[in-house]
Protein backbone atom coordinates (compact mmCIF):
# COMPACT_ATOMS: atom_id res chain seq x y z
CA UNK A 1 0.00 0.00 0.00
CA UNK A 2 2.70 2.76 -0.83
CA UNK A 3 2.05 5.56 -3.15
CA UNK A 4 2.60 9.26 -2.67
CA UNK A 5 -0.71 9.81 -2.38
CA UNK A 6 -1.04 7.25 0.40
CA UNK A 7 1.51 8.47 2.62
CA UNK A 8 0.45 11.63 2.31
CA UNK A 9 -3.37 10.84 3.29
CA UNK A 10 -1.97 8.79 6.05
CA UNK A 11 -0.12 11.83 7.43
CA UNK A 12 -3.41 13.83 7.46
CA UNK A 13 -5.21 10.95 9.00
CA UNK A 14 -3.02 10.63 11.46
CA UNK A 15 -2.37 14.26 12.40
CA UNK A 16 -5.92 14.64 12.64
CA UNK A 17 -7.91 11.15 13.97
CA UNK A 18 -4.15 10.23 16.39
CA UNK A 19 -2.14 7.38 15.99
CA UNK A 20 -4.05 5.17 18.48
CA UNK A 21 -6.91 5.52 16.03
CA UNK A 22 -5.14 4.76 12.63
CA UNK A 23 -3.16 2.32 13.77
CA UNK A 24 -6.00 0.11 15.31
CA UNK A 25 -7.54 0.61 11.91
CA UNK A 26 -4.88 -0.47 10.21
CA UNK A 27 -3.98 -3.42 12.11
CA UNK A 28 -7.69 -4.43 11.63
CA UNK A 29 -6.81 -4.83 7.40
CA UNK A 30 -7.28 -8.46 6.18
CA UNK A 31 -7.98 -9.80 2.41
CA UNK A 32 -11.33 -8.43 2.81
CA UNK A 33 -10.78 -4.89 3.76
CA UNK A 34 -7.74 -4.05 2.72
CA UNK A 35 -7.94 -2.53 -0.43
CA UNK A 36 -10.63 -0.10 1.67
CA UNK A 37 -8.61 0.51 3.60
CA UNK A 38 -6.25 1.66 1.00
CA UNK A 39 -8.79 3.96 -0.83
CA UNK A 40 -10.00 4.88 2.28
CA UNK A 41 -6.56 6.61 3.27
CA UNK A 42 -5.49 7.74 -0.65
CA UNK A 43 -8.87 9.27 -1.60
CA UNK A 44 -10.72 10.51 1.10
CA UNK A 45 -7.51 11.28 3.45
CA UNK A 46 -4.74 12.33 1.05
CA UNK A 47 -6.85 13.64 -2.31
CA UNK A 48 -9.51 15.65 0.14
CA UNK A 49 -8.06 15.94 3.06
CA UNK A 50 -5.10 17.12 1.54
CA UNK A 51 -6.58 20.02 -0.66
CA UNK A 52 -5.77 23.80 0.66
CA UNK A 53 -9.02 25.41 -0.03
CA UNK A 54 -10.30 24.43 3.48
CA UNK A 55 -8.35 24.14 7.01
CA UNK A 56 -8.50 20.90 8.87
CA UNK A 57 -10.77 23.17 11.40
CA UNK A 58 -13.53 24.05 8.88
CA UNK A 59 -13.38 20.32 7.75
CA UNK A 60 -14.00 18.87 10.81
CA UNK A 61 -16.75 21.09 11.53
CA UNK A 62 -18.18 19.97 8.57
CA UNK A 63 -17.98 16.15 8.89
CA UNK A 64 -19.45 16.65 12.64
CA UNK A 65 -22.40 18.55 10.53
CA UNK A 66 -22.46 15.44 8.34
CA UNK A 67 -21.56 12.34 10.49
CA UNK A 68 -24.05 13.42 13.10
CA UNK A 69 -26.55 13.68 10.31
CA UNK A 70 -26.08 9.86 9.41
CA UNK A 71 -26.05 8.96 12.90
CA UNK A 72 -22.70 7.07 12.62
CA UNK A 73 -21.94 7.23 16.44
CA UNK A 74 -18.68 6.05 16.32
CA UNK A 75 -17.65 7.76 13.54
CA UNK A 76 -18.77 11.01 15.19
CA UNK A 77 -16.76 10.39 18.45
CA UNK A 78 -13.75 9.90 16.44
CA UNK A 79 -14.44 13.13 14.41
CA UNK A 80 -15.24 15.54 17.57
CA UNK A 81 -11.63 14.14 18.85
CA UNK A 82 -10.13 15.09 15.78
CA UNK A 83 -12.18 18.09 15.69
CA UNK A 84 -10.33 19.25 19.32
CA UNK A 85 -7.06 17.84 18.10
CA UNK A 86 -7.44 20.53 14.53
CA UNK A 87 -7.95 23.20 17.05
CA UNK A 88 -11.96 23.44 17.21
CA UNK A 89 -13.18 24.46 20.68
CA UNK A 90 -16.21 23.84 22.42
CA UNK A 91 -18.17 26.24 21.69
CA UNK A 92 -17.40 25.66 17.66
CA UNK A 93 -18.33 22.26 18.21
CA UNK A 94 -21.36 23.13 20.26
CA UNK A 95 -22.56 25.86 17.07
CA UNK A 96 -21.99 23.29 14.93
CA UNK A 97 -24.63 20.84 16.55
CA UNK A 98 -27.24 23.70 16.95
CA UNK A 99 -26.78 23.79 13.52
CA UNK A 100 -27.48 19.81 13.12
CA UNK A 101 -30.24 20.16 15.60
CA UNK A 102 -32.14 22.59 13.38
CA UNK A 103 -31.20 21.19 9.90
CA UNK A 104 -31.47 17.59 10.18
CA UNK A 105 -33.46 17.28 13.19
CA UNK A 106 -33.72 17.81 17.12
CA UNK A 107 -33.06 13.69 17.44
CA UNK A 108 -29.82 14.10 15.42
CA UNK A 109 -28.97 17.01 17.54
CA UNK A 110 -29.86 15.44 20.96
CA UNK A 111 -27.43 12.20 20.00
CA UNK A 112 -24.82 14.80 18.86
CA UNK A 113 -24.68 16.26 21.99
CA UNK A 114 -24.78 13.30 24.04
CA UNK A 115 -21.73 11.83 21.79
CA UNK A 116 -19.95 14.86 21.64
CA UNK A 117 -20.34 15.40 25.61
CA UNK A 118 -18.93 11.87 26.10
CA UNK A 119 -15.62 13.19 23.98
CA UNK A 120 -15.78 16.82 25.68
CA UNK A 121 -15.77 14.68 29.37
CA UNK A 122 -13.34 12.26 28.52
CA UNK A 123 -10.16 14.78 27.38
CA UNK A 124 -11.30 16.94 30.32
CA UNK A 125 -12.64 19.82 28.57
CA UNK A 126 -15.23 22.04 29.78
CA UNK A 127 -17.96 22.81 27.29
Amino acid sequence: MSSELYEAGLRNRRRVLGDDYVDRALAGADAFNEEFQQILTEYCWGRVWGRPTLTDRERSLINLGMISALNRGSEFKAHVRGALRNGCTAAEIRDTLLQVAIYCGVPAGVEAFRLAREVLDAEGMEP
